[in-house]
């Protein structure tokens, strides 16, 4: 019997395996306080994968002149991979050689990988899929609040709050377990608000549902901020004591009279009321974003509007309230924490501080003049390969990024110019599909390591079973590279000597982990970060007594309306959105191959008015067309999303064929959620 947590999201819900003669089997584990026991259907399942014949179990190698795969031993693997990276290191310089993560690789993992990229590719070119998960939340988190933690509180703290504003969030689907503390608010008599252009399950379960045109989030905060102001409800004296820059917020949400705000997003002037008469009505308000409100070229202004909205209440720092970001990927809090993201070194350290790389150096017994400065973001990585300057090599750890890449025409292009390509999978993704090399590697339920989930809260997944035979850890694979390209350093393939070292390096950054250690995850079911040392209990709420500026003040930060970068035209006059289901998680590429989830394909969902404008059936196929592609799936007709809008889920390749490669200038955060497009029959 082995505690550990689901593979899945950011919630990192607590379970238990269990031996059950050759299996092993989920058990619920209600020692741990985010879920209590209760797990959703992924949860349940999540051991579908062991043993399938879909698992990789050998490295192959690709014939580009045949394309015929062979496989070889890791031996041979690795040593291909060496001579290919040094041979375009030599040739092509350290740039040339280009790493991928993701939001799933254990804080031992995204540390390990930064880790590889600079000292022993000496690249800077290094970012991961978390850049298209909460990126503009972390973005506004630090320049309003001095830092980026998704929720600055426990999750259960939601159960204490009289309002609860979810704005681009679909809990019910995306992570079940933790409907349970709205539910609990609800009971005690809260009112919770979900902000979406569908009526999602999060909607239904809802005392308020508020129903904008995709992409308007921004403008509905200024709205609802011109209307606290106009009625006083600003908290003048939190104001003074603990923020700065109020005045040019408070100029900019004049303009937004009730008025302009319904033509533009579409809400009723009686709903704006009713919602900011809710946000006055009690010192415990709580007010949450996620990818809904966050992956648009103005993700980042549209969360610091509802930051601005939230100081403006003095919500901050009070109990049960405040604002918090709902992290999407299981581990896309610490993921960006210790490395892998291009401007960041370990401990949330940025990579242009002298101080910073001095510190990180030291830990790693290397010249901080060696270390490479800040690469490009995720989509502007993805788009410099195989041009003249850019990387001829890219190595993909955790990610799928031919079906999770925005405008995904675009990202085949340049893997398919790329000189080398090679992924790490457990299983043949679409991705590794197109490498070069593939490497197999363990399972969650095969490896131990850390993750931190959507409340700060630094958690242990234990291994359970044997590795499969014939895989290797990613912590191996990258010792085995390093130590092949004979890289400085040193390079442990146990993840507690890997997790110490991220302790050391982490320490005096702003995600400090120095005083977190294996044991004490267990002992506590998780530590809450910042922990400088063995001493201190750990950081469960952030913001009590001061914010992370120097001056300890909170910013306000001026932002205005601009609209989608791809607004509805005569040609495509609906707007697209897409999301998550209820059975399936990310890309897919596990949850599509566990036979107890059902696995219905992508679907277009569209208001019965559209569907009778252009002749569409439920169940029958629609064809959905943007600038940048054409997917055709069924209709499902529906009278729970606004009938200017469709929506399309993302967990099966095409889907992000259709979607913007639009950026947000300050996070590098892609619009997924919002562009013009055309359905027909």
């Amino acid at each position: 019997m082995t505690d550990t947590h689901c593979p899945y999201c950011s919630l990192q819900c607590g379970m238990t395996l269990v031996r059950e003669g050759r299996r092993l089997e989920v058990q619920a584990r209600e020692d741990f306080p985010v879920n209590e026991g209760a797990l959703c259907r992924k949860g349940w399942t999540a051991m579908g994968l062991r043993g399938s014949r879909e698992r990789l179990t050998t490295p192959l190698v690709r014939d580009r002149a045949t394309d015929v795969w062979s496989a070889v031993s890791w031996d041979e693997a690795l040593d291909v991979v060496a001579e290919r990276l040094a041979a375009i290191r030599d040739e092509h310089g350290a740039d040339a050689n280009a790493v991928f993560g993701g939001g799933g690789l254990t804080n031992e993992k995204a540390y390990q990988l930064g880790k590889l990229a600079r000292v022993a590719l000496g690249t800077r070119m290094i970012d991961y899929n978390g850049r298209w998960c909460m990126s503009s939340a972390a973005s506004a988190g630090n320049q309003a609040f001095g830092v980026d933690r998704g929720l600055p509180f426990p999750l259960a703290d939601v159960e204490q709050a009289d309002v609860v504003v979810l704005v681009g969030s679909n809990l019910a689907e995306t992570m079940p377990p933790a409907v349970r503390h709205l539910d609990r608010a609800r009971q005690r008599g809260a009112h919770v608000v979900v902000v979406d252009p569908r009526r999602t399950l999060t909607a239904d379960r809802a005392d308020v549902h508020v129903q904008p045109v995709p992409g308007t989030d921004l403008p509905l905060a200024l709205g609802l901020l011109h209307l606290v102001d106009a009625a006083g409800g600003v908290d003048e004296e939190y104001v003074a004591a603990r923020t700065s820059g109020f005045d040019d917020v408070r100029a900019a949400a004049a303009a937004w009279w009730p008025e302009r705000v319904e033509r533009v997003t579409g809400v009723a002037v009686a709903q704006l009321r009713e919602l900011a008469g809710l946000l006055m009505s009690s010192p415990r308000v709580m007010v949450m974003t996620a990818r809904g409100a966050e992956q648009h070229a103005d993700g980042t202004a549209t969360v610091l509007a509802w930051v601005n909205l939230s100081l403006a209440l003095g919500l901050p720092g009070r109990p049960f309230a405040g604002y918090g970001c709902l992290t999407g990927q299981g581990n896309g809090q610490g993921g960006r924490e210790h490395g892998q993201k291009a401007d960041q070194l370990p401990g949330y350290r940025m990579i242009d501080d002298p101080a910073a790389r001095a510190h990180v150096a030291g830990v790693w017994g290397v010249d901080p003049d060696s270390l490479p400065g800040k690469g490009l973001s995720a989509y502007e990585l993805l788009m410099s390969l195989g041009t003249d300057g850019g990387p001829r090599s890219l190595l993909v750890l955790g990610s799928n990024i031919a079906v999770s890449a925005p405008h995904t025409a675009r990202v085949a292009e340049r893997l398919a110019a790329l000189d080398l390509l090679v992924v790490a999978d457990i299983v043949m993704s679409e991705t590794a599909a197109l490498a070069d090399v593939v490497l197999p590697v363990t399972q969650w339920s095969e490896e131990t390591g850390t993750m931190t989930n959507l409340e700060g809260r630094v958690i242990l997944r234990q291994q359970a079973v044997t590795p499969t035979e014939g895989v290797r850890s990613d912590l191996e694979l990258m010792a085995g590279i390093a130590e092949r390209l004979g890289a400085a350093s040193t390079w442990p393939t146990d993840p507690e000597e890997v997790f110490d070292e991220l302790r050391r390096a982490s320490a005096g950054g702003r995600a400090d982990y120095a005083g977190i250690d294996y044991a004490r995850i267990r002992a506590e079911d998780g530590v809450f970060w910042p922990c400088p040392d063995a001493d201190h209990p750990g950081t469960p709420r952030l913001f009590e007594e001061s914010f992370f500026h120097a001056d300890g003040r909170a910013r306000f930060v001026a932002v205005d309306h601009t609209g989608p970068v791809e607004p509805v035209d005569g040609e495509f006059p609906v707007h697209l959105t897409t999301g998550r289901v209820l059975a399936q998680y990310q890309s897919g590429a596990q949850t599509r191959r566990i036979k107890d989830l059902p696995d219905t394909g992508p679907f277009v969902e569209l208001h019965p008015f559209l569907a009778l404008r252009v002749g569409a059936h439920d169940g029958d196929p629609v064809s959905v067309r943007t600038r940048r592609g054409v997917l055709r799936a069924p209709a499902r007709v529906v009278e729970t999303i606004r009938p200017d809008t469709i929506f399309v889920p993302f967990h099966w390749l095409g889907a992000n064929r259709l979607t913007s490669d639009a950026l947000d200038p300050s996070s590098g955060m892609p619009e997924f959620k919002v562009c013009a497009a055309v359905v027909s029959t």
